[in-house]
Order: C-alpha cells, then sequence, then structure tokens
C-alpha cells in the first residue's frame, strides 16, 4: 500500500449534489467520505489537452478531482479527432484549451479548472508546476518529457508518464527518492528523428484511451493512499497482443538529476539536449540551403516538363492517401537496401511528409555518392497547403 499525499482535507465539504455524484465512490470502503474529501482537495497538473490529456480530463474531473491545471498551446485540427476525444468536429480551428473547458465543465462544474495556454518551457515550468500535488505527463515528444521529469523532481512532485506509439503503450509513475525518475529509464533522448512521432508512426485511436485511464488511476490511487502505485514500474501494453508486460525501474544513484549527487540543479535548454525535432508541423530548413527547394519551384519544374525526380521516402499506407504526380515511393527504411535502384545521374528531388525524414534520405544518399540531391522544404503538406489544396491532408 502507498502513503497518501498530505493534502489540507480541514476545510473540505462535500454538498448534498456532490454526495449524489460521487455516491460510488463514498460507499466504497477505499474511498468513503474521508478518500472523496481527498479528492477534492487535491490539484492536478495536465501537461497537454491531445490524446492522454482526453480521458485524463474528463475521469479526473469526473472522479472529483478539486482543481485541474491544463498546459497547451495547440488549436484543434481534424486528425485529432480520432483520438482527442475532449474535441469535437465543431472545435476544429478553436484552441484546444478552450474546447477541453468546455468539455470539462460539462461533465462536472464543480472542478477548478485553471487554463496554461503556452508551451511548457525551462523559464516557465517551475511557475506552473509548483502549486499542483501531482503532474501528468501526456505530452509527445522527448524535450517536454525531459523537462517535466527534471521540474518535477527539483519540486519533489510525482509525475504519472505515460506514452503511445501506433499499437503500444507504457505507464509508469516517478517519484524520486521513492523510486526512479524519467532519467533513471531513460538516460539520453534517442537521435533526433530516429524514434518516429505519432504524426509519421501513426497512433490507433483507442490506445490513448485506456493509457490515460491507467495514468487517471494512479493518480487517484496517489491521492487516496491506497493500492500500489506504479513507482519502480515500467506497464507496457500491447493492444495487437491485447497483453501487459511490467519490468523494474530501479533509481540510478549516479543519476544526473535524482542521484545521489546530482549535477542538475536547474532547469536546462531541453530542444538542445534532445535535439530539435519536429513533430505536426514542417520541419526546419537543412544548414545547407543548397541542398532544399520549395514546392513552387517544383511545380514550376513539372510545368516546363523538366526531367524531375521525384522520391518519396513517406510509408506505403501513407502514400495511398495522397501523392504529389509523378512521384516514385520508396520508403525510408528500405532506402539502406534499395539506394541502388537510383539513377546517379538524374537530378532527384526527395520529400516526405513535412521534410524531416527526407532530410536523412538526402543525408543518406550524399553519403553513398550522390550528388544531384534535393530535399523538398514543407513535404508534401507544403505541396497540400500552397499547391493542390484538394490533396487530403493527414
Amino acid at each position: 500500500m502507498s502513503s497518501a499525499l498530505p493534502l489540507n482535507v480541514d476545510r473540505v465539504h462535500l454538498s448534498s449534489q456532490e454526495v449524489a455524484r460521487y455516491s460510488r465512490h463514498l460507499i466504497m470502503p477505499e474511498v468513503g467520505l474521508d478518500g472523496q474529501k481527498r479528492l477534492k482537495a487535491a490539484s492536478i497538473l495536465l501537461i497537454g489537452a491531445g490524446g492522454l490529456g482526453s480521458p485524463l480530463g474528463l475521469y479526473l474531473a469526473a472522479a472529483g478531482i478539486g482543481r485541474i491545471g491544463l498546459v497547451d498551446f495547440d488549436v484543434v485540427d481534424f486528425s485529432n479527432l480520432q483520438r482527442q476525444i475532449l474535441h469535437g468536429t465543431a472545435d476544429v480551428g478553436r484552441p484546444k484549451l478552450h474546447s477541453a473547458r468546455d468539455r470539462i465543465q460539462a461533465v462536472n462544474p464543480e472542478v477548478q479548472l485553471d487554463l496554461y495556454e503556452t508551451k511548457l518551457t525551462s523559464a516557465n515550468a517551475l511557475d506552473i508546476i509548483r502549486p499542483y500535488d501531482i503532474v501528468i505527463d501526456g505530452t509527445d515528444n522527448f524535450p517536454t518529457r525531459y523537462l517535466t521529469n527534471d521540474a518535477c523532481v527539483l519540486l519533489k512532485k510525482p509525475n504519472v508518464y505515460g506514452s503511445i506509439f501506433r499499437f503500444d503503450g507504457q505507464a509508469s509513475v516517478f517519484h524520486p527518492p521513492q523510486g526512479p525518475c524519467y532519467r533513471c529509464l531513460y538516460p539520453e533522448p534517442p537521435p533526433p528523428g530516429e524514434v518516429p512521432s505519432c504524426a509519421e508512426g501513426g497512433v490507433l485511436g483507442i490506445l490513448p484511451g485506456l493509457v490515460g485511464c491507467i495514468q487517471a488511476t494512479e493518480a487517484v490511487k496517489l491521492i487516496l493512499g491506497n493500492g500500489e502505485p506504479l513507482i519502480g514500474r515500467l506497464l507496457l501494453y500491447d493492444a495487437l497482443r491485447m497483453s501487459f508486460r511490467e519490468f523494474k525501474v530501479r533509481r540510478n544513484p549516479k543519476c544526473p538529476v535524482c542521484g545521489d549527487k546530482p549535477s542538475i540543479t536547474a532547469l536546462i535548454d531541453y530542444e538542445q539536449f534532445c535535439g530539435v525535432r519536429g513533430q505536426e508541423s514542417h520541419a526546419p530548413a537543412p544548414a545547407d540551403q543548397q541542398g532544399e527547394t520549395t514546392v513552387e519551384e517544383l511545380k514550376r519544374r513539372l510545368d516546363r516538363k523538366e526531367a524531375v525526380f521525384i522520391l518519396d521516402v513517406r510509408n506505403p499506407p501513407e502514400y495511398a492517401i495522397c501523392q504529389i504526380p509523378g512521384s516514385t515511393l520508396l520508403p525510408l527504411p528500405e532506402l539502406p537496401q534499395r539506394f541502388g535502384e537510383l539513377d546517379r545521374n538524374r537530378e532527384i528531388v526527395v520529400h516526405c511528409k513535412s521534410g524531416m525524414r527526407s532530410a536523412k534520405a538526402v543525408q543518406f544518399l550524399r553519403e553513398q555518392g550522390f550528388t544531384k540531391l534535393k530535399n523538398l522544404k514543407g513535404g508534401i503538406l507544403a505541396w497540400a497547403e500552397q499547391i493542390d489544396p484538394s490533396m487530403p491532408k493527414y
């Protein structure tokens, strides 16, 4: 059994309406009236109002968490609706925090909602996190995960972690010194672009519902002090096999942030630490501007019937959604085995969804001796936005 978080419940009272709302909790001996007061006295910060933040916001509000903070600066896109159930079709184009607020308040108007329509950074993270009892990480990028971890360790806050990709999910609770932190599990981030984002690799729409519910359960357990939290344990979920596995994770005494002699005692530059990586936005321009071309220039060359070979390095399911006319598919993972199929004497324009994978392909082909290469800036997203608005975007 875990020890409950220290909470001030002396001034917490439940109205008759709240007693009715939470009656199925109140009759459980593991919760009861005292436990429900603890839930109302607790505060939780959700970082991200997307796939994981959606079930987290809904279920924590329904459970009666007294104060919920939401951090997000994105707007609702059609591609979000397959999994981000806080938002509906009518919310496309709205700030996610606005639709999240409306939906959560409709579920439980008793909950205090704090909205932070900003990007979590080293400059603001400590101030945003400090007032809350628990932090729940619902992000999809490594810089914010390491930032969240380090801020929670410095402030001694439990960090309820979850991640999703395709059919796989992970969850744990990082809470030094009771257990390890995220850096104990992943001391170094992967090289930029090595691990595809959900925008590149996809995610089963149902998956964040399950992982988010696991995170919400862990947070409630921490507040109540009941059960065995996932401190020191990493839970892995495989939706295709419908199986769970569990691994022990130990605190690293040499961890730079939670170890016995930490070297990180203040927040750092996490973009630099992880390497700037694209998510659902366009990739930054390569340093070698001569190795880049724009969709406008490519369209002009195609209109002039120039002999340009367009190499698409996306995956086959992406290619099935939309293609630039005349392009040839050769997925990036197959490039090391199949680059011999390409004509070294012909100019090749390489593209992917937004420019990140194609930049890696250009770099690889240069290492193999190819010289006539151009990376298409912005990828097929830029083509759809600037050349062919009728093309589906994903």
